[in-house]
């Protein structure tokens, strides 16, 4: 049987996984703080007899657009949107240290710090109890402040804010997290408060290169009706001759 079968089909589905990407990346254009996932492949040659025009589409992942994305004021005091390339400390709900740039904050029935997924945020020295009637307000170097009815403010925790050297890895929680355990705070690292950053998902390229997918799988499939009829072409061969 003529590997043709075989490399059309991983081409087909090496493009079916391109498409899931980027329909995860299309439906996140919205998401603040989002990253849009790469997506490649490479081509390896086929080992062994036959033509050496062979090749296989094995998938690789580089990673994730690093780019920021779009800062836009909100107004809001829990709006955060990190400066740079620091990123902000939750604790995912495996209890790890993860890493985001979505900050949008809340403050919970508890008084808890948490994200607007709920997650809570992590501070220097732990998680941030914000007390209870007070309105809250976020400095620039993530010092969280609480005023109260008396009209003081009063420091009550500060954000852990990372710098991390190497690339992160996305989880499937969609969290990031260093590949050598939880980073530490960087005192230098800075936020914009009142403001979120936006996704940096292009969604005109986006859609662009989901039509691309499509039309490359609609020729994987082509070349798998070729090869289906060159197998019945040289089954009838041999039963004429």
């Amino acid at each position: 049987m003529d590997r043709l079968i075989y490399l059309s089909m991983a081409g087909a589905k090496a493009n079916m996984q391109r498409q899931d990407v980027l329909a995860n990346n299309l439906a996140n254009a919205s998401t603040p703080g989002f990253r849009a996932e790469l997506h490649a492949f490479r081509a390896v040659p086929v080992q062994g007899s036959g033509a050496s025009t062979r090749v296989y589409a094995l998938e690789t992942t580089p990673g994730y657009d690093a780019s920021p994305g779009v800062i836009a004021n909100t107004g809001r005091p829990l709006d955060v949107a990190m400066r740079g390339n620091a990123w902000l400390a939750v604790q995912g709900l495996d209890g790890t240290e993860a890493y985001t740039r979505g900050g949008s904050l809340e403050v919970g029935p508890d008084g808890t710090l948490l994200t607007r997924n709920g997650l809570q945020v992590m501070g220097d020295g732990g998680p941030i109890q914000v007390p209870a009637n007070s309105e809250v307000s976020i400095a620039a170097d993530g010092t969280v402040s609480a005023r109260g009815a008396n009209g003081r403010n009063t420091a009550v925790g500060r954000l852990k804010l990372v710098t991390p050297e190497a690339p992160l890895a996305r989880g499937a929680d969609g969290l990031f997290r260093a590949a050598d355990g939880d980073l530490p705070a960087d005192a230098t690292a800075r936020l914009q408060d009142g403001a979120l950053e936006g996704s940096n998902v292009s969604p005109v390229e986006t859609m662009v290169a989901m039509i691309a997918a499509a039309r490359q799988f609609e020729a994987q499939m082509r070349m798998l009706q070729t090869a289906e009829g060159n197998e019945k072409a040289a089954a009838q061969l041999l039963s004429m001759s």
